[in-house]
């Protein structure tokens, strides 16, 4: 397996805390890594069900076998085990003894917050970044194909078909991490809930239409978007706004974390579909925008990302805020360079200089990721192509 991105990190903040909390979706790499940066520590998994029923009925005799420290994989399955860690680790403080890892964050983080709040560091794994993906012997090198296999490791290191195995996982998602979180009903109709998400990847979230493409309530389908987010299935993007203007859109994005689930719940077998699929331009800047949450994230970071929209006017598809400075981002599906790519950089401009001295932002860097090949400096901002996506440096001012 490669390293990740996040390893350094994760060691680095196994010098300061005595517990470690990682979380991200099923079949990032959580254990993988946590056991690759800690090979001497004892494992557990909390699956397994003889270990999870001694975890909740002796938790106190359990955690005595682990004294030493241990890695727990899958805690959210016996979250009052952190109630004893607490009494641990405020016993015997040394850092970096006890690794929790967990794909569900509304449970984990609930007992997280309860327990052990100020004794753990929290890391999120999301699947594969570009950059990983390249320390495969054999990555994908074409755009559609990158898009299309998405970034979950198992696909790449094993080069399993991509689509069936998102489709597996689609499916093995749902009956299990679904009902643990939330009491659906009707499977069949979360999985419709599902692919309808997936058709608006990128695009502003209308709850009162999805609910009614799907034939639930609001209220419910308010409940099953939570029960997505909160095991790392997508995400909102919120939109930017303070009195820049009165015609701004205050409604979240929705944006998945992984392209290539997005692209098999669309039922898009091949790469080469991608060429034509009408929602392609949607699928890239998913791709673009998650890519940049990943290299936030595998940095221990938590960035400040939004979107701005004017109704009937302009639209900067991402805005990156780093203490008052703005990086403001276009993203382009199209191969061929245009100036216009650039057009809505200067209407921003616009907006912050008409707030005057009330306006505490500075815009910085401006950049256009677009499907081509070739990286070209511009009057208004910097032209990237997506292939060096991961070699700038997004968690600064650029």
């Amino acid at each position: 397996m490669i390293e990740r991105t996040l390893q350094s990190h994760f060691l680095e903040l196994a010098g300061r805390y005595p517990v470690l909390t990682l979380t991200g979706p099923r079949q990032s790499g959580k254990t993988t890594l946590s056991r690759m940066a800690f090979p001497d520590k004892d494992y557990v998994s909390l699956e397994n069900p003889a270990q999870r029923e001694f975890a909740t009925d002796d938790p106190v005799g359990f955690l005595a076998r682990y004294g030493e420290g241990a890695i727990f994989d899958e805690v959210q399955r016996t979250p009052e085990l952190t109630s004893y860690l607490q009494g641990l680790v405020d016993e015997d403080p040394r850092p970096g003894r006890f690794v929790l890892t967990g794909s569900q964050n509304l449970v984990l983080m609930s007992a997280i917050s309860q327990s052990l709040a100020g004794r753990t560091a929290l890391l999120e794994l999301l699947p594969l970044d570009l950059a990983e993906l390249r320390r495969f012997r054999q990555p994908p090198t074409d755009l559609f194909e990158i898009m299309w296999s998405g970034g979950y490791p198992r696909i790449h290191e094993r080069r399993l078909p991509a689509y069936e195995w998102l489709t597996d996982y689609a499916a093995t998602y749902v009956e299990r991490d679904v009902r643990q979180l939330v009491n659906v009903g009707d499977l069949v109709l979360f999985q419709t809930f599902l692919r309808l998400c997936a058709g608006r990847t990128g695009q502003l979230l209308n709850l009162a239409s999805l609910a009614g493409d799907c034939g639930i309530s609001p209220a419910t389908a308010k409940s099953w978007l939570s029960v997505l987010e909160a095991s790392y299935v997508l995400f909102r993007l919120p939109p930017f706004y303070t009195n820049l203007s009165k015609r701004l859109i205050k409604t979240p994005k929705l944006y998945f974390y992984d392209s290539g689930l997005a692209a098999s719940l669309l039922g898009i077998e091949q790469p080469e579909q991608l060429a034509t699929h009408p929602l392609r331009g949607e699928l890239f800047e998913t791709w673009v925008i998650a890519e940049i949450l990943k290299q936030h994230r595998h940095r221990g970071r938590r960035p400040l990302l939004y979107f701005y929209q004017e109704r009937g006017r302009f639209e900067i598809d991402l805005v990156s805020e780093h203490g008052g400075e703005l990086t403001l981002v276009e993203i382009k599906a199209g191969q061929t360079p245009s100036a216009s790519y650039f057009s809505a950089f200067e209407r921003f401009a616009e907006r912050v200089k008409t707030n005057g001295e009330r306006s505490p932002w500075r815009v910085g860097g401006q950049l256009v990721v677009y499907g081509g090949s070739e990286t070209q400096e511009r009057k208004h901002g910097k032209l990237l192509s997506w292939s060096e996506l991961d070699e700038h440096d997004w968690t600064s001012p650029a």
